[in-house]
């Protein structure tokens, strides 16, 4: 794919990788930057500097130690159910749609769409905070009544891609699906 600057709807950098297997599979990784040590150091000083004065003025440990567990606890949780470090999409044209979400921690979420299921997949926009967002989503069909949307599933929740990204997944995405039927 081009070298083409991508961003969030934050207006953080991302990155967009899109492999070619063959003509029927296309995989797309959606990567964001990685966890900011500097970030991390601040958050970690204020909770030290916040837990030493009030041990200064009660001179009880327990608060330096308390300061500490929560400190690589709450660090601890983030890296494992929080920070996503890339977001994937293969898209098969004969069998279906693999999402898959890698952490920071190295846990990794992943979900298969048979292309039986599939009606389309569509850009759509959705009100976020105050402003409009658009977003990658697949529709379901129904099981009983197959011309109707059973469900939405969205795609890249967490590093949520500007436009201009989502515009270039789309294409591909339309491009294998008009071959398949």
């Amino acid at each position: 794919m081009e070298d083409e600057a991508f961003t969030d709807i934050s207006g953080k950098p991302i990155s967009l990788d899109c492999q070619s297997h063959s003509s029927f599979c296309k995989e797309f990784t959606v990567s964001s930057p990685k966890v900011s040590m500097g970030k991390v150091m601040v958050y970690t000083c204020s909770v030290w500097l916040s837990a030493y004065v009030v041990f200064f003025f009660t001179q009880n440990t327990a608060v330096l130690s308390s300061a500490i567990i929560i400190t690589l606890v709450g660090m601890m949780l983030h890296i494992h159910f929080v920070k996503v470090d890339h977001e994937s999409l293969l898209l098969i044209g004969s069998l279906g749609i693999q999402v898959s979400s890698s952490y920071a921690s190295g846990r990794e979420i992943t979900t298969f769409i048979e292309m039986s299921k599939i009606k389309d997949i569509v850009i759509s926009e959705a009100v976020y905070m105050h402003q409009i967002i658009y977003y990658l989503c697949v529709l379901l069909k129904d099981p009983s009544e197959p011309n109707t949307v059973s469900s939405v599933v969205p795609l890249f929740q967490s590093s949520k891609p500007r436009l201009n990204c989502l515009v270039k997944v789309y294409k591909s995405c339309q491009e294998i699906l008009s071959k398949c039927q």
